[in-house]
């Protein structure tokens, strides 16, 4: 029983880690600890949409609050603000309405820094509302995971 909640617990912290998510945690489960297909992913899915409410609320209050750092990191994270402004404002003037299906297939792509944190923080430096970026975000999510999953079955076909 503790071996099994172990399992699923290693799958929900790796869908967690930035850039790593649900694209390494489906596999962990699927293929290094044997779970069950559709429980790993539903597990992945959860520990990879757990951060997404905490960075859309609150990552661009900690970046400005960087910027005011004096000196050198202050100057570091001022330009990381500045040029994510200005990316965002092409973009939002590239996508105009269709900024929500934008962040979608951006989450949707499964390749490593295109999922939920990345997609999160691009929500949040283009000023986009919290619900729709969390709908965005989600939709994108569940695509990746179906997609990781296809792959992480065919990888165990594969090996048998």
């Amino acid at each position: 029983m503790f071996t099994l909640l172990r399992k699923y617990f290693i799958v929900l912290l790796v869908s967690m880690v930035p850039l790593i998510e649900l694209r390494g945690a489906i596999p962990v489960g699927v293929v290094g600890q044997q779970l069950p297909a559709l429980q790993t992913l539903a597990v992945a899915i959860i520990g990879n949409m757990l951060p997404v409410p905490i960075i859309l609320l609150f990552s661009k209050r900690v970046l400005l609050w960087c910027c005011t750092w004096p000196g050198a990191w202050g100057r570091f994270f001022g330009k990381i603000h500045e040029k994510g402004m200005k990316a965002g404002e092409k973009i939002q003037a590239k996508a105009g309405r269709g900024i929500f299906w934008g962040l979608f297939v951006f989450v949707a792509i499964p390749l490593p820094g295109t999922g939920a944190w990345t997609g999160s923080l691009a929500a949040t430096l283009l000023d986009l509302k919290f619900w729709p970026s969390v709908a965005a975000v989600m939709l994108g999510v569940l695509s990746a995971g179906c997609i990781m999953l296809v792959l992480s079955q065919l990888g165990v076909m594969a090996l048998y």
